[in-house]
């Protein structure tokens, strides 16, 4: 909390006053309008609207009905302090060196993904797992590969203080948006019932929370389909959609439709990289032998846009990863591992036909409709996302 560190920010800002990023400007202005698929309410915040919220069938029943409800999601929080932490998102002033924004590893032109095998933080350092996307994080009660933080606002502060991502301490980021007047002046209007006191740590993960929240993703080709416009899918997707929801394959009983996650710990054996060490996953989080190698059941929202795929990026195409679960249960685990291993992982024998056709119909996940717009300039005067690797 600011109230234990006060008067080490407070000597950070008298410091920094001189600096090029110190000077308030008028011209970054907080939205005061929802982001789309949101509607305001007479409060003034900000509320999820779709048309899957109409149906009452509860996600996690059968094998991934069309009109299947969403689970509950994060939303309530005002325009401004969404925009807000958009600006935070794309500014590097949130890493310990300048160079790295949230934007860095989430980049909206991979996914809200990386690209990369696994993530590239600060000053070069393996950050050792693949980035997850951030699309629907709003509905997510469970956060990273191994479902070690419960919140967005939790899960903010592993990247921002781990060494081996942003790098920063939370003394340094303090110091940074508090030493920045256009910062101070954008968190009073964002967070009016704290306009007397400096920038706190909390605030910061609010706005950054209020933000993803707005990272909706839900109007695909698939969407379409399952609100009965039957056109929206050609033949071959409609073909691989049924291999999806059959017994044989049994995709979507962990990849549960509308989210396409049903956001609980699976282990399935899948394999790390040559020379890569083994991955104990969710284990470490849990304190539980069962879930050794366990990882969250990642969503396949925009899946063809976030390759590498698993938490190593081991499969560097669509095709290879479902062909995974096609080779035959545990095929992959180290000969000295015993991993308890999903009892929906067996061995579908599914043809090669069938394996192509699974690969267009993840392909129809793809709606990139409200990607965040990237800001021109951030109140840093950093350049806008930090470094893109």
């Amino acid at each position: 909390m600011i109230g234990r560190n006060g008067a080490l920010v407070l000597l950070a800002c008298l410091a920094c006053a001189a600096g090029p990023t110190a000077h308030a400007t008028a011209d970054f202005v907080l939205s005061s309008r929802c982001p789309p698929s949101f509607e305001k309410t007479a409060a003034g915040a900000c509320e999820l609207r779709d048309r899957y919220q109409f149906y009452d069938s509860l996600q996690g029943r059968g094998v991934g009905g069309t009109r299947t409800a969403l689970p509950p999601n994060r939303d309530g929080f005002t325009p401004q302090q969404i925009d807000l932490g958009r600006y935070l998102f794309f500014d590097p002033v949130l890493s310990g060196d300048g160079t790295l924004s949230c934007a860095s590893c989430h980049r909206p032109d991979r996914g809200l993904s990386d690209g990369q095998p696994r993530s590239i933080g600060i000053h070069g350092a393996d950050a050792r797992r693949a980035a997850p996307t951030l699309w629907n994080v709003a509905f997510l009660q469970r956060f990273f590969w191994d479902a070690r933080a419960d919140s967005l606002e939790a899960q903010a502060q592993g990247p921002l203080f781990s060494p081996v991502e942003m790098g920063n301490t939370p003394a340094r980021l303090l110091a940074a948006v508090n030493g920045n007047a256009t910062y101070r002046r954008l968190f009073r209007e964002a967070f009016p019932d704290r306009a007397s006191g400096p920038i706190e740590l909390e605030q910061v993960y609010a706005a950054l929370a209020a933000f993803q929240t707005s990272l909706v993703s839900l109007n695909s080709r698939y969407d379409r389909y399952a609100h009965g416009h039957h056109a929206a899918l050609n033949e071959r997707e409609i073909q691989g959609l049924n291999v999806f929801r059959s017994f044989v394959a049994r995709c979507a009983e962990c990849h549960t439709p509308p989210l396409f996650t049903n956001q609980q710990v699976a282990v399935i054996g899948a394999p790390e990289p040559p020379g890569r060490p083994f991955d104990v996953g969710a284990e470490a989080t849990f304190h539980e032998a069962k879930l050794r190698g366990g990882f969250k059941v990642p969503t396949l929202r925009n899946i063809a846009r976030t390759a590498p795929y698993m938490h190593s990026g081991a499969f560097g195409t669509l095709r290879e990863a479902v062909e995974f679960y096609n080779k035959g249960r545990g095929h992959a685990v180290p000969a000295d591992q015993t991993l308890y291993l999903h009892w929906h992982i067996n061995e579908p024998r599914l043809t090669d036909d069938e394996l192509d056709r699974l690969v267009d119909f993840l392909q129809a996940l793809t709606d990139e409709t409200f990607l965040p717009e990237i800001p021109a300039r951030v109140p840093s005067g950093a350049a806008p996302g930090g470094e893109y690797r």
